[in-house]
């Protein structure tokens, strides 16, 4: 179909007188669409291969990620036993060594795994003061460490 060329006034076609930009839009356009289909065919194929090139690893490698989830989730749900509902505190033990409330109350917090300062923030106490009971607690318990007292308070029934 031959119109006016806009350019020099005289007939011209469709093309000569549409404006420059609106046929650059559609040439990037449909170029672009064309590449990225392109694009796409090439990594679904390459998926294609690399599934079946290595098919057994990623099993593997799966199963390997279902079963480390499923311990995880298992231990955290299991690891976490609750104080036995029987439990009843030793309180002759307790007048026989003559641990404070407050000395219990650091013992307890030991048993969580609660740090110094830790301790010390929930008892709104400074840390010098937990170091202090902690060192009373060493004492009257026999014992030297952290882990020796949790335990040993454990087994003489002191705490849960």
């Amino acid at each position: 179909m031959r119109g006016f060329c806009m350019r020099c006034g005289g007939p011209g076609t469709l093309a000569e007188r549409m404006p420059r930009t609106t046929m650059m839009t559609r040439t990037v356009l449909v170029y672009g669409g064309a590449l990225a289909c392109g694009a796409f065919l090439l990594q679904w194929l390459e998926h294609q291969f690399v599934v079946q090139l290595y098919a057994t690893e990623i099993y593997i490698v799966l199963l390997a990620i279902l079963f480390t989830g499923l311990g995880v989730w298992f231990g955290t749900r299991l690891g976490r036993g609750k104080p036995d509902a029987s439990f009843s505190r030793n309180d002759k033990i307790i007048d026989t060594l003559g641990l404070t409330p407050r000395e219990l109350e650091v013992l307890e917090l030991l048993a969580e795994g609660a740090s110094n300062r830790g301790i010390a923030k929930r008892l709104y106490v400074a840390p010098s003061t937990v170091k202090t009971h902690l060192v009373h607690l060493y004492q009257k318990l026999a014992v030297s460490r952290r882990t020796e007292a949790v335990q040993k308070a454990r087994t003489l029934r002191i705490i849960p």
